[in-house]
């Protein structure tokens, strides 16, 4: 019986840790905006700026469908520093106010002096695919 307790645990940790090590997907930035465009700069790459809400239902489906795809990620993650703001908080009030908001949520493709190259309204209806022709498309 604990041989067999013991394999059902070996067996699901080891399904979890091949999940995890197959995760890819969009890697965000764990720091503040500012912080994101300095890292940006520094790393000559263009910002994606996830601003979302936590009640909003489409911001969610975002961030569990959309962002983890795995050729996003590394289209993305190669060329932008990504930060997700919740813009009902913290430093996401001030943002509000200095990047106009139609809806949630909002993409926003930004340089690294935070200057607005291409803004994103809504959840992409193609989804990842669609959500990485847009950002092949920026300069």
């Amino acid at each position: 019986m604990k041989k067999l307790l013991f394999l059902a645990l070996f067996s699901t940790c080891f399904t979890i840790f091949a999940q995890d090590s197959k995760k890819g997907g969009v890697d965000f930035f764990e720091g503040s905006f500012k912080a994101a465009l300095a890292k940006a700069k520094k790393e000559n790459k263009l910002v994606l700026f996830d601003a979302y809400t936590t009640w909003c239902g489409p911001c969610k489906v975002l961030k569990t469908k959309v962002f983890p795809d795995k050729e996003l990620g590394e289209y993305i993650n190669k060329r932008f520093v990504s930060i997700g703001v919740d813009m009902e908080a913290g430093e996401g009030i001030q943002l509000a106010n200095q990047y106009p908001l139609d809806g949630y949520p909002t993409i926003f493709f930004l340089d690294a002096d935070g200057k607005v190259k291409r803004k994103v309204l809504g959840l992409p209806r193609g989804g990842a695919q669609e959500l990485l022709t847009i950002a092949k498309s920026i300069q």
